[in-house]
Parts: C-alpha cells; structure tokens; sequence
C-alpha cells in the first residue's frame, strides 16, 4: 500500500521534537494522538484521554442532576449506567493504570451520581457503592483484567492478547493452581509494576479457587459479580498518606 502523507502521524516516546518524511512530506512528532477513539501520548500516562472522558461524563452528570428531580429511581439508576458507567468502559484496559490523581477524578464524579439516584448527601463514596451494590470504576476494571486472564487461560483470547500473559508449561492444564501465568521480575514502577503483564497474573492469584475452577465464561463472569477486588497489590488500590507514601492495606 502507498503511504498517504496527509492522514500519517508520528509519536516518538524518546523527543517530541522528532520527524520524518513520508512521500517527500515532512511529519513533526506530536504530544498526543487519537487512535480507534483512544489518545495515546508519548509517555503512555493517558492523561489526556482520560482527561477527555471525565468531561464528557461530567456533562452528562450536569444533564442528570437537571431531570433527577423528575425522576424515579429506577430510572435514574439505568441512565448512570448507561450514560456515565459506559464512558469508562471502552479500551479500559489500555487505560485503566493511570495515576492516582485521575483516579480521584472519576472516583469524584462516580461519587456525584450515587449521590444523584440515592439523594444521599452525607453517605461516603465507600458508603454510596455499598448501598448501590456496586464498586468503583478502577475496581470494575480488574474485573475485566480477571475476565481476560481467564479467556486466555481457556484458549478463548486471540493469540496477539494471550501474548502478553505467558503461561507456565508445565501448569497450562492445571486451572486450580494459583501460578498458571508466569509472573515478569520487575523492580519499580517504572520497569513494571504499573503494567498489564505483571497486573494480570498477581490479580489472578487473588482470585477464588473456586470461581477459576468453572468450566464456562459465563459461569465466571456472574461469580465475578459478587467478587470486591480490593485486594489488587497495583498503586490505586494501596493506601497513600501524604508525606509519607504508598503503605501496604
């Protein structure tokens, strides 16, 4: 296929300040870029994207707090999931290990729905998702990391996704072992605690033996319904005090 100069973009992880040419057009490297509706920057942080869809679910909270009066809870509680909820469910798992600063940010606005279908001001955001039976966004998000280690642990993940979690040989049968995967050496977040490859297999050794043991994706994915991962070892889950750090929960 001829390249096509007008619609080439370039991200260089290393300089911003990079180019190329490409049918005798020179492309300057930019900051961020949208692919397939996510927002890739040079850092890989997805502020920016992350940024873009706490906005977007801010107006449509803005929207809803004006009809909420109007309104029973029922309906209330499918437009949140419908209109708010779905904004962080696209490509979540590119996304989803961002920093704790965004993650207050959608904490913030999850908080400001409950408060809308429960018109409950005084509840804690704790409080607000024990009362809807629900978690946080984050927490929802390790939910579908722990669907996908289990569809590649069954064959049932495309090959270019089953390549990022390598499973053990000699216990790639055995699915009532806690060490299926293998589990990358890393040394700081920077080399690898923060990412997929290692996020993936230390949540899988967290799950119930007996949720791994259902022979159906089905089956796992209504007994993950019950299941409150807040036992994930990753950066949002851990208790931060400031001054101090990161301390283990």
């Amino acid at each position: 296929m001829k390249a096509n100069a007008d619609k080439c973009h370039f991200i260089c992880s290393s300089n911003d300040n990079s180019s190329l040419i490409v049918e005798n057009k020179m492309i300057q490297s930019s900051a961020c870029e949208k692919l397939l509706g996510v927002k890739f920057d040079l850092k890989l942080t997805f502020n920016s994207h992350i940024d873009e869809i706490c906005k977007k679910a801010g107006c449509k909270i803005n929207a809803l707090s004006r009809i909420a009066p109007f309104m029973n809870f029922q309906k209330k509680r499918l437009l949140v999931n419908a209109f708010f909820i779905s904004q962080f469910q696209y490509c979540q798992l590119i996304w989803m290990c961002h920093n704790r600063t965004h993650n207050n940010k959608i904490n913030r606005l999850h908080e400001r729905c409950l408060r809308l279908i429960y018109n409950d001001k005084k509840a804690t955001f704790e409080e607000l998702l024990e009362k809807d039976n629900s978690v946080s966004i984050h927490q929802n998000n390790l939910k579908v990391l722990a669907v996908e280690m289990y569809k590649i642990l069954h064959n049932l993940s495309p090959s270019i996704v089953s390549d990022i979690f390598p499973l053990k040989p000699q216990n790639r049968y055995n699915l009532r072992n806690n060490s299926e995967f293998l589990v990358p050496n890393v040394k700081s977040v920077n080399n690898g605690f923060e990412s997929l490859r290692y996020l993936g297999p230390k949540l899988w050794e967290k799950i119930p033996s007996n949720f791994k043991a259902l022979d159906s994706l089905d089956k796992f994915k209504t007994a993950l319904k019950s299941w409150k991962p807040d036992i994930c070892k990753c950066r949002l889950c851990k208790i931060y005090l400031n001054n101090i750090g990161y301390i283990e929960n």
